[in-house]
């Protein structure tokens, strides 16, 4: 099997990060072609639509599974695997005018992307530890982030001079490059492989759900990720055909969009040492008051400044809630590094999902008010979740102390 060269470890770690923004490119650098797909391929928008939704779905499940694999198996022929696997559907998808192959493509593709995705977050634990993982660790969102950046600005240039077919051609060639060069620098960084039983796996699987300020944590993922998500289904068709403005616009308003939430996440990184609980409550109120703000707002003008400039940051803060929480979670287990990433990237995917596309199934977003309104109920969620959360983390913590501390607590309180 082999392994990762000393000399190659630098640019290992370069790989794994780059890596890890592969599934936000697989659904932002579409983003501003939803409009001109529906078009050409002669389906409503909510069809259309549905190819992002089943791509994060498919992946969110199998990020449920394929940590206890990759625990088992390994990280590198698995991964490296699943990238060519991505590549061919890519282009399966370019060649297509068939809604339902391009449906089958996707959730193709989601399963690829996690088991990618989740060997290279655990790629970290396997090689790092201490002070330099919980660094790296804090790199992940704002490293995912420049997907968001990134990809719905090439996307839209890519729509105004080739189609929306050239996303996919350009997506599967950079896949195509970056597996040359995991074979050329990659390397399996497993250390201890553990024994594929189910009943064993299951248990572990069981455990961390059941560890409620966990589950909570994964909840406030996936609202934080709907405020942007959200936004990326529904904003093409305001701007476009609300709007009239070109998917070269979109892509400028989701660039825009990219920065507020790479902003937030390396805000969240600043402030890591700062207590968790205050620095999220600060950060859901400020939601608030502006997705009200918002509303206000856009009940008396409705065009592209008061939906892209209340957005913003809004996405700046739902990126610092995602960093924030994406450590606590993937640091809150030290054991099964793979299923814990599996677990937390899985999960959030899932629920995001149900909650956009529970959305747009029941209201049709056409204006920055309806959008706003939206943003206002996942917030009021968000701050619901938090008190739970809070509940949950205090109570976890008081179970952890030793018996020994806990005994000298009560004796204390009973002198008192």
């Amino acid at each position: 099997m082999k392994t990762i060269k000393e000399n190659h470890f630098g640019m290992s770690t370069i790989m794994a990060f780059a890596l890890i923004p592969l599934s936000g490119f697989a659904t932002d650098i579409y983003i501003p072609s939803l409009p001109s797909m529906a078009n050409e391929l002669h389906v409503s928008s909510s069809d259309v639509q549905l190819t992002l939704i089943l791509f994060m779905i498919s992946g969110g499940v199998s990020q449920l599974f394929v940590g206890a694999i990759l625990d088992s198996f390994g990280r590198f022929r698995i991964g490296l695997g699943s990238l060519f696997i991505f590549a061919i559907a890519c282009f399966a998808i370019s060649l297509s005018s068939n809604i339902y192959t391009i449906y089958l493509m996707r959730i193709i593709q989601g399963i690829a992307v996690a088991l990618i995705v989740v060997s290279k977050r655990a790629y970290f634990v396997d090689i790092y530890s201490g002070d330099k993982l919980k660094h790296y660790v804090s790199l992940f969102s704002i490293i995912w982030a420049s997907a968001p950046i990134v990809a719905p600005f090439l996307g839209g240039y890519l729509q105004s001079s080739f189609g929306w077919r050239s996303n996919f051609y350009f997506l599967g060639g950079i896949t195509i490059i970056l597996a040359i060069l995991e074979i050329a620098y990659g390397g399996e960084s497993l250390k201890v492989f553990q024994p594929f039983k189910a009943k064993s796996i299951i248990e572990v699987y069981i455990s961390k759900i059941k560890t409620q300020d966990f589950t909570i944590g994964l909840f406030i993922l996936a609202l934080s990720y709907s405020l942007l998500f959200l936004y990326g289904m529904t904003a093409p068709f305001i701007i476009e055909h609300v709007f009239h403005y070109s998917p070269v616009v979109t892509g400028y308003c989701s660039l825009l969009s990219g920065i507020s939430l790479i902003t937030g996440g390396i805000i969240s990184k600043v402030l890591i040492d700062k207590p968790l609980l205050k620095k999220i409550t600060v950060a859901f109120t400020l939601e608030l008051f502006l997705a009200l703000v918002m509303i206000g707002a856009s009940s008396y003008v409705s065009n592209l400044f008061t939906l892209i400039a209340f957005t913003l940051i809004i996405h700046l803060l739902a990126g610092f809630t995602y960093n924030t929480f994406l450590s606590y979670c993937l640091g809150r287990f030290s054991k099964n590094a793979g299923m814990t990433s599996g677990i937390t990237g899985g999960a959030s995917y899932i629920l995001t999902s149900l909650i956009c596309y529970g959305i747009v199934s029941v209201v049709t977003i056409e204006s920055p008010l309806l959008l706003g309104s939206t943003f206002l109920g996942i917030i009021l969620t968000l701050m619901v979740a938090l008190i739970l959360f809070k509940r949950h983390k205090y109570n976890s913590e008081f179970k952890s102390i030793s018996p020994s501390v806990l005994t000298t607590i009560q004796k204390v309180t009973v002198k008192c």
